[in-house]
């Protein structure tokens, strides 16, 4: 398995929003991400580390403005935190490994999903095609990944 880590390297190629939503906690603006309406096959990885975190199959329409995914492609790479910012009780969702501030999880997704909805900032995330995921190291997932139909 890769080792996945933050690296110096890693933030210094962030843009400004990158850096502000992933090591300050921000949040970008609804419905302004780039990767929302990304419907192609493939896995989202964090920016920062490049450690799997969702795959296209499990990410959905929620209308809330953020991507959206039932579940984690590899539960291990995701840590759920108490956030108690803003008056709110949430559950604040980082990478593990990169320790980049991804979102939120919230219980409101498709029930027959399971239930879980994970708002998660396109600024957070880089998407890696299905066609480029063996080159890039990432081909243990493909059987995650649905086909092209």
């Amino acid at each position: 398995m890769p080792a996945y880590e933050k690296s110096a390297d890693a933030i210094a190629k962030l843009t400004p929003e990158q850096f502000n939503v992933t090591q300050r906690n921000g949040t970008e603006r609804a419905g302004t991400g780039a990767l929302l309406g990304n419907k192609a096959p493939g896995i989202y990885v964090d920016i920062v580390s490049g450690e799997p975190l969702f795959a296209s199959a499990d990410k959905y329409e929620s209308g809330c403005g953020w991507p959206s995914f039932t579940k984690p492609i590899e539960p291990a790479n995701v840590a759920e935190l108490t956030d108690t910012a803003y008056g709110m009780v949430r559950t604040e969702v980082r990478s593990r490994h990169g320790d980049s501030h991804l979102g939120h999880v919230f219980d409101d997704g498709p029930r027959d999903r399971g239930g879980l909805r994970y708002c998660i900032n396109s600024a957070s995330l880089r998407f890696v095609h299905r066609d480029d995921m063996e080159r890039e190291g990432y081909g243990a997932y493909l059987p995650q990944v649905e086909e092209v139909g």
